[in-house]
């Protein structure tokens, strides 16, 4: 069976005057936006500007809260307790709720940023700390299926929304490979990735394909605002993603 699909983004990755990515030209071509918290990119202004952008472009939002390391835009791992790193998603959170409330938007969901993003999918404690800051604000769970992410949100209650990645690579394994720096991809190997999922929900790996998860009947796919082309990649996806879901007869949100 084919998958209902949407498409995300991170957004709002800039910092006073410098900006990282396209966003006005990506708000267009994009269901969700994970807009940053201020933790590994962001600032008032950008915050309260990029939330401004989703909502005249119809875009839904979510919070993309990050360890604290600016320097290393959240692409670093960090020792953390679940206690520590749950008051640390609490505070960003609640920071993008401010400009959601200015603006009259609702948060629909949740998306960890960067390293963390890794680092709870593979510890439980960790991701029921997150988790636990998604529930607290009565919102989806985006994250890795099969993954810690994927069973805090089981066992807490919370709503679970899969994410795939078109402009990045995965083991043989089917391990998600984060990289500090996002290599460029053809728009015919993302073509071929996005189709191969849409239709067969098959991950494309280095050693193959392998499904992303029997329960799975629903993903977002990702799009990253720093990868090269990413404007032409992020309409490509969308592009194919709105044809599957008419042709399957799905709404895309």
């Amino acid at each position: 069976m084919p998958l209902k699909a949407t498409v995300n983004c991170d957004m709002g990755e800039g910092f006073s005057l410098y900006r990282m990515g396209d966003d006005v030209s990506l708000m267009k071509t994009i269901h969700l936006a994970n807009i940053a918290c201020g933790f590994h990119a962001s600032d008032f202004s950008v915050m309260n500007k990029t939330v401004q952008l989703a909502k005249s472009n119809g875009v839904l939002v979510g919070a993309h809260p990050s360890l604290p390391d600016l320097q290393g835009f959240g692409r670093r791992e960090m020792a953390i307790e679940p206690e520590e790193l749950e008051a640390c998603f609490l505070y960003q959170v609640g920071a993008l709720s401010a400009f959601l409330l200015k603006h009259e938007l609702g948060l629909n969901h949740l998306k960890p940023h960067g390293a963390v993003y890794g680092q709870t999918s593979r510890s439980m404690d960790l991701a029921r700390a997150v988790v636990g800051v998604a529930k607290t604000y009565g919102v989806a769970f985006m994250g890795l299926a099969g993954t810690c992410h994927q069973k805090a949100c089981e066992e807490l209650g919370v709503k679970f929304i899969a994410e795939w990645f078109a402009d990045m690579q995965y083991s043989s394994e089917g391990k998600l490979l984060i990289t500090k720096v996002h290599d460029p991809v053809s728009i015919m190997e993302v073509e071929t990735r996005v189709e191969r999922m849409l239709s067969t929900g098959l991950v494309t790996t280095l050693g193959g394909q392998l499904p992303i998860g029997e329960s799975v009947s629903e993903i977002s796919i990702c799009v990253h605002s720093d990868t090269p082309g990413s404007v032409e990649i992020a309409t490509t996806v969308k592009h194919l993603v709105d044809k599957s879901n008419a042709t399957a007869g799905f709404t895309a949100t």
